[in-house]
């Protein structure tokens, strides 16, 4: 069963009733999952007016009362994890086991800023006079406007909901419309929760209508955004225009170095289950990888060979770990790019093709000996391919890792510690993950530099945006 799509304004859960609406697929099969009603400018407004009057009392709220009920909410979502996993399977495509984890990786999250909402803290500064009291202290800044992207619906909308709500702010969500069900699941956790009214809203509809109505807003203090570096762009602009605070979790190009010493197996096997993680749809999957000349030909071998063994299939087939790309267009892109690197000189490994006549199924693609000139080394590539060079120097690779604009995640793979320690120093990058990847947990920051965007989510800095510092100074 796949559930009845909503918006939830006010606490109240609000459907079709004559607005306009879209259709949401299954892109397994093609099949028509539900319809999604779409807010219409009314809408929106009572949204931005619903949070702008639960703002005034919920930023009072203790922050034990506000932990509390982000430990009721973490519990609730551990519960339906299954149910709402399913649901993600269904409009999204990801495997079950990778929608489950997901949903219980956000309920750590959750959990986490539950416990660190406690110790949000200020500061009392010795002054230079008797006489006065100089005291620093942080207060939520107030309604933010946040944007979620379709390929972790789920986990990236909790990780902005549970910091401002944490922090005391109040939220006017849009989430992504391919892939609504877990955005709708989320607003039932809070509704069941015992949430106030109006602290947390969720919006559909025209992303560039919703995304302007809702920045330029007086009501809206700060902008959370997650998605692509162009949208990210015309986004900062919007917000920068209004003075708009604002956090931007943008797209990479993540470099993977592999160097001669490193555990070829190890590498080969865990790169090809986290290049094909959500089919290659995750803004920290590798995707340029750099190999050095001593390893690079059986690297080559047994990377292609790993990713062969990956089952491709429909989310809710036992076994499978790789589902479909999100849509027609997704599928496309990533047709285009594997074309371009052909035809620019490289060489397919394996993949290149569609895997089956239903659904948007693309092979895991590995292209070795692709050129400097080709697309999928200058763009973002958003699903299954990987493309392989050889490098010679240390110098050499950090210099073509950090060509691009981007900055997410890097990956290194080396026993050598000297090498390690020189790599994550030099390389442009809000992530360095060294022999393995573990970004994901709630205690760390999670963020890009240069075109990546700014800002954290997770980790002590996950409030950052959220809070305001205010000085205050008393004789």
């Amino acid at each position: 069963m796949y559930q009845d799509l909503s918006l939830y304004i006010n606490g109240r859960f609000s459907g079709v009733d004559g607005r306009r609406q879209q259709p949401v697929f299954d892109p397994s099969s093609g099949e028509v999952l539900g319809q999604l009603p779409w807010a219409e400018p009314e809408d929106l407004d009572a949204a931005l007016a619903a949070a702008h009057a639960a703002f005034q009392t919920w930023r009072l709220v203790s922050p034990l009362e506000r932990s509390d009920l982000l430990r009721r909410v973490a519990t609730l979502t551990r519960e339906r994890s299954q149910e709402i996993g399913q649901g993600i399977t269904r409009d999204n495509g990801k495997p079950l086991a990778d929608a489950v984890g997901e949903v219980l990786n956000a309920a750590e999250h959750v959990e986490w800023h539950a416990e660190e909402c406690r110790r949000i803290y200020g500061r009392v500064v010795p002054s230079r006079s008797p006489s006065v009291r100089q005291l620093v202290v942080r207060e939520p800044v107030g309604v933010c406007a946040a944007f979620s992207p379709w390929n972790f619906p789920f986990g990236q909308a909790m990780k902005k909901a549970a910091a401002a709500i944490a922090a005391g702010c109040t939220m006017v969500l849009k989430g992504p419309e391919e892939s609504p069900s877990a955005i709708v699941a989320m607003a039932r956790l809070f509704h069941d929760a015992g949430l106030p009214q109006g602290v947390f809203n969720i919006v559909w509809g025209v992303p560039a209508e919703v995304s302007r109505h809702l920045i330029e807003s007086p009501l809206v203090r700060v902008v959370s955004f997650t998605g692509s570096v162009p949208v990210g762009r015309q986004l900062a602009a919007l917000a920068g225009a209004h003075m708009k605070r604002m956090s931007m979790e943008l797209g990479g190009h993540a470099p993977v170095l592999v160097f001669d010493d490193a555990d070829v197996t190890h590498a080969a096997t865990l790169l090809a289950r986290m290049k094909t993680r959500n089919a290659g749809q995750v803004c920290v999957s590798p995707t340029r990888f750099f190999v050095q000349s001593g390893i690079h030909d059986q690297f080559a071998v047994e990377f292609a060979s790993a990713l062969r063994a990956i089952k491709v299939g429909p989310g809710l087939e036992e076994g499978v770990q790789m589902g479909p790309l999100i849509h027609a267009r997704r599928f496309e892109a990533v047709q285009a790019l594997v074309q371009d690197a052909l035809q620019a000189g490289a060489e397919l490994l394996t993949g290149g093709l569609r895997i089956g006549e239903r659904g948007h199924f693309h092979a895991p693609t590995l292209l070795a000996r692709v050129p400097d000139h080709a697309r999928v080394m200058h763009e973002e590539p958003f699903g299954p391919i990987a493309a392989l060079q050889r490098f010679e120097t240390v110098d050499e690779v950090l210099r073509r890792a950090n060509a691009l604009p981007f900055g997410l995640a890097a990956y290194v793979f080396t026993q050598s510690v000297r090498t390690s320690t020189l790599v994550s120093s030099a390389i442009e990058a809000g992530m360095v993950n060294i022999n393995h990847s573990g970004m994901a947990h709630p205690e760390l920051p999670f963020g890009g530099v240069k075109d990546s965007g700014f800002g954290s989510e997770g980790g002590t800095e996950s409030f950052d945006s959220f809070l305001t510092t205010k000085m205050i100074t008393q004789a």
